[in-house]
């Protein structure tokens, strides 16, 4: 296990605290890690758009660099951003029709599910690790005592984006269902897969 140096920027002072966290990853001295603020937004944007081939609104960039309700974490290296993981945790019974035959019905009243929105990281800092360590960012925070009432972790991809696909698969996530024209991308519909990994006790429901 080694340190890894997280800070948070003050909005308003842009002043950096320094906490201490240890991160199951020892290769990475030269990258931080820091909640996003509003500050990053034009660089987030930037970003996801040469990234992702999804169009976001700018409320989503505001949503993700301002509000707590996002685990919105940064990789940093040298003061420029070159990766990012964006996640929501929510009662599993309010997802999306889609969604809600992750979990078996013993679990749907009370559980909660973490959502990643999005991870990415740039072109040129790519199989260097960044992606697993924040991942494996997100998954350490959801498997702590506080959040036992998470049950899985899922995501939506690009049937066509083998890349994640394989990462995610290398990372123990299942693939839990085929989302026929799920996506609406340059005016055309993509299929898309739901992958889950199972976390703190959760499971599918039994015969899946």
């Amino acid at each position: 296990m080694a340190g890894i140096n997280w800070y948070q920027t003050n909005s308003n002072t842009h002043e950096k605290c320094t906490v201490d966290v240890q991160v199951p990853l020892c290769s990475l001295a030269d990258v931080q890690l820091r909640f996003l603020c509003p500050g990053d937004l034009d660089e987030v944007r930037a970003l996801c758009q040469e990234w992702f081939p999804i169009e976001y609104p700018i409320t989503w960039y505001e949503e993700i660099t301002s509000s707590q309700r996002f685990f919105a974490l940064a990789a940093v290296y040298n003061q420029v951003i070159v990766g990012l993981i964006v996640a929501e945790i929510k009662p599993y019974r309010i997802l999306n029709a889609e969604d809600s035959g992750i979990l078996a019905k013993a679990f749907v009243k009370t559980s909660e599910v973490g959502y990643i929105l999005s991870l990415g990281v740039s072109k040129q800092y790519r199989r260097n690790g960044i992606a697993t360590l924040l991942l494996d960012s997100l998954i350490n925070q959801l498997t702590t005592a506080e959040r036992k009432k998470v049950k899985a972790i899922f995501l939506h991809v690009l049937t066509t984006n083998s890349a994640a696909i394989l990462f995610y698969e290398h990372r123990k996530f299942q693939l839990h269902k085929f989302l026929p024209y799920y996506y609406s991308i340059n005016g055309r519909c993509k299929d898309g897969f739901t992958y889950v990994l199972y976390i703190n006790g959760g499971h599918p429901p039994w015969g899946l």
